[in-house]
């Protein structure tokens, strides 16, 4: 535990040195987001803008009435991390779920600092663990140590019920990030509710294993969700092809549905140093 809690102050360190160094302005305002929230109604004035005008309540007769909003200033960063069986490919030293883990971990420790509550949902099909948003550094080392400590129950995966639980239970908007390998299907209706409702970052991790396996001949390949193993020819030029194509056309798919919808999306290769792209999505993000 104290390697892990000491391998992520080392990256936050190397995180923050960057962010001072490479970008001008607070920290603070990559995890605020757009930070507004309803504050009262007023009367429409000339010059106003039309889009604030709440026609429920202008339409009951007594006026045209438009909404004041203000600078929210107790954000809410929540983590929503996918930690099926998907996640545990790689080498043995590290797997997806490690990435994930050490990536999660460094953004909520520097968050915490930031932002006035933190919370965590990971999920398979399942709810794994759950630690509802509160402040203070206490709630980030309990979030820290039920990743490091956390062995998920389920196998499978269910992107979109995660997605829908979020949507539940966070009720003012926040600063969300989604952390997955998003193999699974059937989320994208959630997934745009989601990006609508908050500010939503997408981290899709990855394994080289995924797009290009090493040529092997004929082995046996197990998939952990299905708990089933199949024989495929990682030598034939067609099955290469097919990984290959499948891996990029679900990721091309779902950049493109996050840059539609205003939320932000970073692809990591699992086995690479994540703090150099880290600090580029900050650079974006202001």
């Amino acid at each position: 535990m104290n390697e892990f809690i000491a391998r992520l102050r080392n990256f936050d360190i190397r995180i923050r040195k960057a962010v001072n160094s490479q970008i001008r302005g607070s920290f603070r305002s990559v995890f605020k987001g757009s930070g507004l929230e309803f504050a009262d109604l007023r009367t429409y004035q000339y010059g106003d803008d039309i889009r604030a005008i709440d026609w429920n309540v202008s339409s009951k007769g007594h006026g045209t009435f438009v909404k004041v909003f203000r600078e929210e200033k107790d954000q809410t960063v929540f983590f929503l991390v996918d930690v099926s069986a998907s996640q545990q490919v790689g080498p043995r030293h590290r797997h997806k779920l490690d990435a994930t883990k050490e990536i999660c971990g460094t953004l909520a420790l520097s968050a915490i600092r930031e932002a006035s509550h933190v919370g965590l949902y990971c999920f398979s099909d399942q709810k794994e663990r759950y630690i509802k948003p509160a402040n203070g550094m206490k709630t980030g080392y309990q979030l820290i140590m039920s990743l490091y400590r956390l062995q998920p129950e389920s196998i499978r995966t269910n992107l979109s019920e995660a997605i829908l639980f979020t949507l539940n239970a966070l009720k003012r908007r926040s600063v969300v990030i989604l952390l997955s390998d998003f193999i699974d299907q059937h989320y994208e209706h959630n997934l745009k509710a989601l990006a609508k409702k908050h500010d939503l970052v997408v981290l899709h991790l990855y394994d080289q294993r995924e797009v290009s396996l090493p040529r092997l001949g004929i082995i046996p390949v197990h998939d952990t969700e299905m708990n089933r193993t199949v024989w495929v020819n990682t030598s034939s030029p067609a099955f290469r092809t097919r990984l290959h194509d499948t891996f990029r056309q679900n990721q091309t798919r779902l950049e493109r549905l996050c840059r539609q919808y205003n939320a932000n999306y970073l692809a990591l290769d699992a086995q690479e140093d994540f703090v150099p792209k880290l600090v580029e999505l900050f650079r974006v993000r202001k």
